[in-house]
């Protein structure tokens, strides 16, 4: 495949950000424009599988030296949630992070993007389309002066939670098999960012929240409803992935989803193992198509935050999914609505 034939893909998540951060480097930029960066998203690779962009996560991680990735290995049905973050540790790498992301901008590796039109501009010039997000709301305090903050400096997506509770609700906890039923719905505090989202046309991002948050949120929230890195429940039985109740307001309101490369969130058995083939994501695909139709489905790939398939590797693996969509058939017209038409056409909805 030449660069002339790459379909552009704007994927729903990376956790890219908390990757350079962790990485302790002072020259971050440079690891991501020459491509010495590890992990799965740089410059090179991101021009040779066509990542045109998408949404670049901020996650507080936690404070103990354990990373992201102690996710549990093997499928457990009693994995805890993960303990809160103080609100100072989450303000601190929050900021961290989104410095990174600035310092890529102004080294000419990336365009923070804080519309649709923004997103469409940066791929008419090749530019990588960043929109910045953030995946659990720690840093944000319960009185929502910080979320002012960071909406001028750009923030237009959010996830309330990650797989943890916080002062706003409640994440699902890593446990397979089990529903997303597992505690209470969103706080005031909650409620109140979600009205404020709506206001600021913030996009509210559903992936990780649980099932009496997402109601919660289905009850409060004027805006399409969004999951930008989750996968079909009935397929993979994981608290993480969408039951069909879920799937079934998310089309009611006009939303969509965006397919997770995790490993975990696609095996029937619910086990990290990038011994996994293409077949059963595009499975999920076909799946997520029946629930939510053509203009729902999206990608999400959580790159540089789980373990992902050994076939597509990273980045310039994106093609390798693309070619499995048309070997199942589907015509260019609707892979390109999965692969970014769709999120351009979200985005344009939620956050203008």
């Amino acid at each position: 495949m030449t660069a002339s034939d790459l379909v552009p893909v704007f994927d729903g998540h990376n956790d890219t950000l908390l990757r350079l951060y962790q990485s302790k480097d002072t020259e971050v930029e440079k690891l991501f424009i020459e491509g010495k960066s590890g992990g799965h998203i740089d410059l090179p690779r991101a021009k040779a599988g066509g990542f045109a962009g998408g949404m670049f996560a901020i996650f507080p991680p936690p404070v103990e030296k354990a990373r992201r990735s102690a996710v549990p290995s093997a499928p457990s049905d009693s994995e805890p949630l993960p303990p809160e973050v103080p609100r100072t540790d989450a303000l601190n790498s929050t900021i961290a992070m989104a410095s990174i992301l600035f310092r890529l901008e102004r080294a000419g590796a990336l365009a923070v993007c804080r519309s649709a039109a923004d997103v469409r501009d940066a791929m008419a010039r090749e530019m990588i389309a960043a929109v910045f997000h953030i995946e659990g709301v720690e840093a944000i305090d319960p009185e929502l002066t910080m979320l002012d903050v960071l909406h001028a400096a750009g923030l237009r997506s959010l996830g309330i939670v990650w797989s943890r509770p916080n002062a706003f609700g409640h994440g699902v906890p890593f446990r397979f098999p089990s529903s997303p039923d597992t505690g209470p719905g969103l706080t005031d505090a909650g409620k109140a960012l979600v009205k404020a989202c709506n206001e600021l046309k913030i996009m509210i991002d559903l992936s990780h929240l649980n099932e009496k948050g997402f109601r919660d949120v289905v009850g409060l929230s004027d805006a399409p409803l969004v999951a930008t890195h989750s996968n079909v429940h009935a397929i993979c039985g994981h608290s993480r992935n969408l039951t069909d109740w879920q799937l079934g307001a998310i089309r009611e309101s006009g939303g969509m989803v965006g397919l997770n490369f995790a490993t975990g969130f696609l095996r029937e058995d619910g086990r990290m193992n990038a011994d996994t083939n293409l077949d059963i994501m595009v499975r999920h695909v076909d799946s997520l198509l029946q629930a939510l139709g053509e203009d729902g489905v999206g990608l999400g790939s959580d790159f540089d935050g789980a373990m992902i398939p050994a076939v597509i590797g990273d980045v310039a693996g994106l093609p390798k999914l693309i070619n499995a969509l048309a070997a199942r058939g589907f015509g260019r017209a609707l892979i390109e609505k999965i692969a970014y038409r769709n999120w351009l056409s979200m985005l344009e909805k939620t956050i203008g």
